[in-house]
């Protein structure tokens, strides 16, 4: 979609496992608010694009590939469910944003960090369809997992972002949902672009 657009592309859910990452880096518990606190003063997160790819750095070091792990996942999860670092993060993803022309992605985007987004997308699929499309793409980096853990780990994962008291993964009220489950990333983009369209007519 960012590339279609000519925007940024913003990856939230990167950010939050840059976090993670340095977290369990330092052997710190990700329940430690005050731990956490440190952390987060002492780290600067960069989204930058490379070759068409999106890089994640943690201060100036790229972390891209040690943050896409199914152990990471869970870690994200985990330090994301405290205020401190939801706070601090959603500050960040909001300065990032400033200025438009974002294509932003996370679990809280349209309900918590852009609540007035001109577009804003409920992008889902089957739990297995999910896990597939995960598993394959663990495979495809080297990862030693199976679809069962996958699935279990991608439901955990879910289980947790939804019940969660601050933030909670859902649906805002005014946003579209899609489900993916018998698209390809072509067709999803295409449906996108649709929404956005009507909603261009609608403004004019």
């Amino acid at each position: 979609m960012a590339k279609e657009l000519g925007y940024m592309y913003m990856d939230t859910g990167a950010m939050y496992r840059a976090l993670a990452w340095k977290v369990r880096k330092e052997a710190v518990n990700p329940s430690d608010e005050k731990e956490l606190e440190r952390i987060l003063r002492e780290i600067a997160i960069e989204l930058k694009e490379r070759d068409g790819h999106l890089r994640v750095f943690l201060n100036g070091c790229d972390i891209t590939e040690e943050i896409r792990t199914p152990e990471l996942s869970q870690w994200a999860s985990k330090v994301s469910t405290l205020r401190v670092v939801r706070e601090k993060m959603v500050e960040l993803q909001r300065a990032m944003g400033h200025g438009g022309g974002v294509v932003a992605e996370g679990r809280d985007i349209g309900t918590v960090v852009f609540p007035r987004a001109d577009v804003k997308i409920y992008l889902d699929a089957s739990s297995q369809e999910r896990a597939r499309r995960r598993f394959q793409e663990l495979k495809s980096q080297g990862k030693h997992v199976t679809l069962e853990e996958t699935r279990e780990e991608m439901e955990e994962r879910d289980r947790r972002d939804k019940e969660r008291e601050l933030a909670p993964l859902c649906q805002a009220g005014d946003a579209v949902l899609i489900d993916s489950t018998a698209f390809s990333v072509d067709e999803v983009v295409e449906k996108i672009m649709h929404e956005i369209r009507k909603k261009k007519i609608a403004i004019q």
